[in-house]
């Protein structure tokens, strides 16, 4: 009884910052300082977009990689040789079973739950469950980390809502496809991916250089798009829709990076 009570409460307040049923979300939440379960906030919103709703989040692998920030501080202070054999032992990417890195307990808890579904991108990832979860994320090309032939662009066509549980523009992932729209320039990156006979091995390709560094400013700036904004567990919420933040990024960045 007290535990059903306590999920009507929960849903109470998800309905109180906007959520509504058969909303698709793409959440972004960071539990500390809540007081919130992961397990039960992802029943709670599965609840509140109902069964034609879908909850999506990144479950990003940014270790899986020599080329990423996240590899070289696990590589730091090693030796050439330290180094060499911990690249050596990197184990692919499997959507099955590797777990997000840095996305956060409601990420992983949606990444685990039962249905869930993942993409396949070995470094930028998103699960999903519920009605469009399939669909949505279906298809992710190695060169569109964050692009139109990403979750992401999917979500952008799904004219999708962006949940942002205790964090703040800085981690708005929905910006990055921004970057794809205003011709951002292009790296090298590589990771390592599994071979149908089970082994593993280092692909390498060129994408969009993703850069978040000015989007607490470009977030800052966009005032008009954000439907609601809410508590939960005590801490700020927002929703707003994916479509009116990325065309308000692409806006931003067009006049304001060089």
């Amino acid at each position: 009884m007290a535990e059903s009570a306590a999920r009507d409460r929960l849903v109470g307040s998800l309905r109180d910052c906007g959520v509504r049923e058969g909303m698709t979300l793409l959440i972004h939440a960071a539990l500390r300082a809540t007081g919130l379960h992961a397990d039960s906030l992802r029943e709670a919103l599965s609840e509140a977009v109902g069964p034609g709703g879908t909850l999506v989040t990144p479950a990003f692998t940014a270790e899986n990689s020599d080329t990423s920030d996240a590899y070289r501080a696990r590589v730091r202070g090693m030796t050439p040789e330290q180094a060499a054999a911990f690249r050596a032992d990197m184990p692919a990417f499997d959507p099955a079973s590797t777990p997000s890195q840095g996305m956060g307990r409601l990420a992983e808890s949606i990444r685990t739950a039962p249905g869930a579904v993942r993409s396949t991108h070995p470094q930028t990832s998103f699960a999903a469950v519920g009605r469009r979860a399939q669909e949505l994320l279906e298809d992710h090309f190695l060169t569109s980390h964050l692009g139109e032939s990403s979750p992401l662009g999917a979500l952008y066509r799904a004219d999708a809502q962006v949940f942002m549980i205790n964090v703040d523009f800085a981690v708005c992932t929905a910006f990055h496809l921004a970057e794809y729209r205003t011709k951002a320039p292009l790296r090298s990156y590589r990771c390592v991916v599994p071979l149908p006979d089970g082994g593993k091995e280092w692909t390498e390709y060129e994408d969009v250089q993703l850069d978040e560094s000015d989007f607490s400013a470009i977030g800052a700036a966009f005032t008009w798009g954000v439907e609601r904004n809410g508590q939960l567990g005590g801490t700020p919420a927002r929703l707003f829709s994916i479509r009116a933040a990325v065309d308000h990024a692409v806006q931003w960045m067009t006049e304001k990076r060089p």
